[in-house]
């Protein structure tokens, strides 16, 4: 269902304001669209982009093959789609010689059939994808649905589209009329952005871009891609300042700081005094007076003599618009604003949601901090809706200029084609703001894809060695022992407490034990004055980096996934 043409009008009144205010400064500003490249271009960069830029040379690396084993069928499709059409486009323009993808993979016959590491590429996530029920595609407004984060979501894609279930589902601008989505709680509990290591997490990102590339793929859509912006550099300290920059310098005066605290602080301010305010957002503060304050923050900010109590809360929202507009690059990245904006064109909200969560998975550290801090932000003003006037989707209608129009792609849009950009970047951003809870968890597929990806890394370091004959009998036996261990209804494990005690906890499990369960033993064992709340329960080692353990994680369940980690006990450092 299209939407109507006066809900917009404070996008376009938001949009005629950005441009005054790009023309006082000589910048031209317009809606983000893709640059066209040449034929096997983009396929070279996104092999680049998901680890496996080896396979542009002669020979997939110990590397690739790595990551090659742990992606599932319709992953593993789209690399073999974009390397197939890298090779071709290569030997069109006769430059080094390049050879036949089929001769990568190992294939004889003249026809492209299975690579050989897709023939190793378990059934799992397919066998387990046909037997789940996806079919519920006829949205019921306040009823409840299940999100599966269990199987990849280019996996469920394929199954609905084998039983032909996919239908148009409608767009509502009510927020109160959205689908409520759950996360079913496996056995193995649900895992947060911030609950994995960052060793683990730098896996995310390419795992992540396959998967989004192989739910195109099945969907029918391309993926849009930008090149990455040259940034421009600046003299300034605050505004027009690369996040990674802000963040750098940050940490020098606050270490660990995850959001730019120029950013902090006007959200702060925002909170304390704007919340209430009616058209907050919306109403555009003086132009003059915003320029005049950006100067005076430069000069004042990191003193500390900057006055905020001084400063009307109009203003305060339009230096944070004008902070987020003026980033050398776009808060969404150059490379991926496109793909935030192409995301309209999914025709399912099911599915729309499922290509978010890869994109915000996807993103870089600094700019996923950033952009949580401003939903969490602009979610508490959506709650005063009625004092503010500002619902969900004027607060869309108006955020969405800022985020999807910059200066550094100055693309001019079809004719005809502004309208539905327009509107599709507020339904984008209507969709973060309400579904930023499920949209910044990492699925389950991805956990366990890490795991493999992790398993796999430790054999090739084991395969480094001459000796590995005499490795090859613990390996299977090692092997045979976690199987028998899978029947095990019960286990005593050690459960270790950092930094709180020096003597270890023995629990014993059964399949009903939780970690919340053992939080608790711990705080009656040992007398701890802490809250439960207070304290997690992290996974470290084997296959993980380290994880932080949801309450409701069986922990028999998760020794059976990973037999050799140590389970720690911290306080929540929150």
């Amino acid at each position: 269902e299209s939407l109507d043409n006066l809900s917009m009008d404070s996008f376009w009144l938001e949009v005629e304001n950005i441009k005054q205010s790009a023309e006082a400064e000589q910048e031209e500003c317009s809606l983000a669209d893709v640059k066209t490249q040449e034929e096997g271009e983009a396929e070279a960069e996104w092999l680049q982009d998901a680890g496996l830029s080896d396979l542009l040379g002669d020979h997939a690396s110990e590397n690739d093959i790595g990551l090659l084993s742990t992606l599932t069928r319709t992953q593993a499709a789209a690399v073999q789609r974009r390397l197939d059409t890298y090779s071709r486009s290569r030997r069109r323009r006769n430059k080094h010689p390049v050879r036949d993808v089929r001769d990568i993979f190992g294939v004889g016959s003249s026809e492209v059939s299975s690579p050989f590491w897709l023939s190793e590429i378990q059934d799992d996530f397919s066998s387990v994808a046909e037997t789940q029920d996806y079919s519920c595609t006829v949205r019921n407004p306040g009823k409840e649905e299940v999100f599966n984060m269990d199987v990849a979501y280019s996996e469920q894609a394929a199954v609905l589209l084998k039983g032909s279930f996919l239908s148009e589902s409608r767009r509502l601008k009510d927020g109160n009329t959205l689908t409520k989505f759950k996360i079913p709680k496996g056995r193995l509990g649900v895992t947060r952005i911030g609950d994995l290591s960052a060793q683990d997490m730098k896996k995310i990102p390419t795992l992540a871009l396959i998967e989004l590339t192989a739910l195109c793929d099945v969907l029918g859509f391309e993926l849009k891609r930008n090149k990455a912006a040259k940034l421009k550099t600046t003299e300034k300290r605050l505004f027009g300042v690369p996040l990674n920059t802000l963040l750098e310098n940050d940490q020098k005066l606050l270490p660990n700081t995850k959001v730019p605290l120029l950013l902090q602080a006007l959200l702060s301010c925002l909170e304390k005094r704007g919340l209430e305010t009616e058209g907050i957002l919306r109403v555009s503060g003086s132009q003059t007076r915003i320029k005049s304050l950006e100067q005076k923050l430069e000069r004042d900010f990191y003193t500390g003599l900057f006055r905020w109590d001084e400063v009307h809360q109009n203003d305060v929202s339009g230096l944070l618009k004008r902070f987020i507009r003026e980033l050398p690059a776009p808060l969404l990245t150059a490379e991926y604003l496109p793909a935030f904006a192409a995301v309209q064109n999914v025709p399912d909200l099911k599915q729309r949601l499922q290509a978010l969560n890869l994109l915000i998975l996807i993103l870089p550290e600094p700019n996923r901090n950033t952009l949580k801090a401003l939903l969490e932000f602009l979610s508490k003003v959506v709650a005063r809706e009625n004092n503010n006037k500002m619902n969900l989707w004027n607060v869309s209608t108006v955020m969405a200029p800022n985020l999807f129009m910059h200066k550094g792609l100055p693309n001019k849009i079809p004719e005809g084609k502004e309208k539905q950009l327009a509107e599709g970047a507020a339904d984008v951003v209507r969709m973060m703001i309400h579904y930023q809870d499920l949209l910044w968890t990492v699925s389950s597929f991805l956990v366990a894809q890490v795991r493999k990806l992790n398993e796999s890394n430790s054999k090739r370091y084991q395969f480094c060695d001459k000796r590995i004959k005499n490795l090859l009998r613990k390996i299977h036996a090692d092997k045979d022992k976690v199987e028998k261990n899978q029947a095990e209804p019960s286990k005593i494990v050690k459960v270790h407490a950092s930094l709180l005690l020096k003597d270890s906890l023995e629990v014993h499990l059964n399949n009903a034990t939780r970690v919340a369960d053992v939080l608790r033993q711990f705080q009656k064992n040992f007398n701890n004055s802490m809250e439960c709340t207070n304290l997690l329960l992290y996974e470290v080692g084997g296959n993980i980096g380290e994880r932080c353990l949801d309450p409701d994680t069986y922990l028999l369940d998760l020794y059976h996934i990973n037999p050799h980690a140590e389970w720690i006990i911290k306080q929540n450092p929150s």
